[in-house]
């Protein structure tokens, strides 16, 4: 997955889901139930996290 990669994400009320679609032609598709969302968005900051802390510090280059 990279940065232009094109994601969408819309709500299904009648299934108590949201949908994250990422690409185009043949998107992917990822189902998540509500009760697990606040669990995805956790995980993903972590990861995050650990990929910021992994590189460390940033320096200014001049």
């Amino acid at each position: 997955m990279t940065a232009d990669l094109p994601i969408r994400a819309r709500a299904l009320p009648f299934a108590n889901r949201v949908e994250v679609r990422f690409g185009k032609a043949f998107p992917v598709a990822l189902l998540v139930d509500e009760a697990a969302l606040a669990r995805l968005a956790e995980a993903i900051e972590a990861a995050g996290t650990e990929l910021r802390n992994a590189n460390g510090p940033t320096r200014a280059q001049g």
